[in-house]
This record gives C-alpha cells, structure tokens and sequence, in this order.
C-alpha cells in the first residue's frame, strides 16, 4: 500500500521491509498549457525538465563522478542507473525513472538527493510555475509496487530548478525524505554547489 507524503514528512523503507534491495524512483511532471502570443507567433517551446541523482559522502558532494544524469548514466558503483532522458515530460506515468540497487550502495554513501532542473531555463524564459503534476514516488522493485508518493503542489513560480527528495541511511535503515524545495539554481551543477 502507497504512503503519500507531505513537503518535509520522512518515511521509513527498509524499517518493515528488510529485504528490501531495488527501488525505482519515479519522477513525473507535465506542462502546463499556454497560450501563443499572436496568430504568427511561434508555438511555445517545449519544456525540458532534466531528472539528476547528486550521492553524497558523509553529507558532501566530494566527486563528480558522483553526479548521476543524462551525462552520466551509471554511477561508477554500478548501484544509481538513470534510465535515460525525457525530453517533452508528455505523456503518462514516470517521466523519468531512477534505479536504486539500496542493498549494493557503499557504505561511505549516506545520501542520494533527487533534483530536477529545467534545461535552459533563464534562456527559454521557463520556470517551475509552467509545471504541473509533478511527483516523485518509491516502487519496490521486486514486486512492482509503489510504497510511497510525494506530489508537488507549491507554487514553484520562478524557480528553475528543484529539490525534489531524498533517499538515506539513517540507524542501519533507509528512509525517504520529501522535500520540495525550489531553487533558482540555473542547471545541475550549480544545484551540486550546494552540497560541497
């Protein structure tokens, strides 16, 4: 059964559920309709919402091959697999998916911070309050079932970029902790900035 959380409610994952080894972290969103500005002007451009994994040590972003997203795929533990990039967020279901080997994480790996940012955002003219629906959710990967989903329902208007979650280790357990946090930060690297 799927626990659905409030911004800043943390929930256990392995506390009842031991065996607990692969997630999958779904991450969804869709465009809010606009209009065109004028019988000639060009249809808006679609928006390209970019889903990254920042792992930090100890609580720090200490390598960048610690940065899991579009440029990086596979974290070098073999642990973090981005699923690949959406470029539109059309359609339904998890735009974009992450793949969590919890069992397998080093242990120097305390927490894995799931953020999503606009691509081009300050270029294209676009922010978080173009967006709507968006979610992160948990699924258990070996039975396919969802164990807990968090909706974004702030006006994000401005922000460019987002906090969305987090998964850590906490007393010998994993936990998830739903953030929601909108930031200004034009792209993923800046948002890693934030951790070292």
């Amino acid at each position: 059964m799927s626990v659905s959380l409030q911004k800043g409610q943390k929930v256990s994952l392995t506390k009842d559920n031991a065996q607990l080894s692969r997630v999958v972290v779904g991450l969804g969103w869709d465009e809010a309709p606009r209009q065109k500005k004028g019988l000639f002007a060009p249809k808006p451009q679609a928006i390209d919402c970019d889903a990254s994994v920042i792992m930090l040590r100890g609580g720090k972003f200490v390598d960048k091959r610690d940065l899991v997203y579009f440029g990086n795929l596979r974290h070098f533990s073999g642990t973090v697999t981005h699923m690949g990039d959406n470029l539109t967020g059309a359609g339904e279901g998890d735009d974009e998916q992450i793949i969590v080997d919890l069992s397998g994480v080093p242990q120097e790996y305390d927490r894995l911070v799931f953020v999503v940012n606009i691509y081009q955002a300050q270029k294209r003219g676009q922010h978080f309050g173009m967006i709507r629906n968006a979610f992160i959710r948990l699924v258990d990967a070996s039975k396919n079932s969802e164990m807990c989903r968090y909706n974004l329902t702030d006006d994000y208007s401005g922000m460019t970029a987002m906090i969305f979650g987090e998964v850590y280790r906490h007393n010998g357990e994993w936990k998830f902790n739903a953030i929601g946090q909108g930031t200004t930060d034009p792209g993923v690297g800046e948002l890693v900035q934030r951790y070292i």
